[in-house]
């Protein structure tokens, strides 16, 4: 299997994971927590789904700007939108060739927050910017799974945990047997 058929795999399975969390508690995980100062389950899914479109509207032009997002409020109130957008993320994805991988790119990495900082442009691939889209929705799915514990929704041990920490729990396990 290639390098970018993992990536596209992997990403696919995290993504299709954030599907099963709607479809548990959508209603639920989605109202807003204001004593929680960590951002709301909705505003949480939104951000890793813009980044996503931000990666394919990059694609087509080589660059990619993850700063530069539509930050669109409908994603972070409507989890059905939401979830339609997590498919069809999925099915783009999907359809990714594999002679994709090292496509070069150039990707805005914002140095500075006064807002006088100029765009700084670093050089990146295609397979770069999936391994990086697969942490970053690791990282939200994780403050995503503690709103829902805080709230007694449980999304399952293995939702907002790192592929390789799983990988190594269980490599765990099995050495301790």
């Amino acid at each position: 299997m290639s390098q970018l058929s993992v990536l596209i795999e992997t990403n696919c399975a995290l993504l299709r994971q954030g599907q099963q969390a709607m479809a548990i508690e959508a209603g639920a995980l989605y109202r807003p927590d204001p004593s929680s100062g960590t951002g709301s389950v909705g505003a949480h899914f939104r951000h890793v789904l813009e980044h996503y479109s931000s990666f394919f509207a990059g694609l087509a032009t080589g660059r990619i700007d993850y700063d530069a997002r539509a930050r669109d409020a409908s994603l972070e109130s409507d989890p059905a939108l939401a979830a339609a957008a997590l498919e069809q993320i999925i099915e783009q994805l999907q359809r990714c060739p594999p002679a994709l991988a090292g496509q070069p790119l150039q990707v805005n990495v914002a140095v500075a927050t006064s807002g006088h900082g100029r765009p700084q442009w670093s050089d990146s691939t295609v397979a770069r910017e999936l391994a990086f889209l697969l942490s970053h929705t690791v990282h939200h799915y994780a403050l995503i799974a503690l709103h829902a514990r805080q709230r007694g929704i449980e999304l399952g041990e293995e939702f907002g945990v790192a592929p390789s920490t799983i990988e190594y729990r269980s490599t765990q396990l099995t050495a301790s047997r």
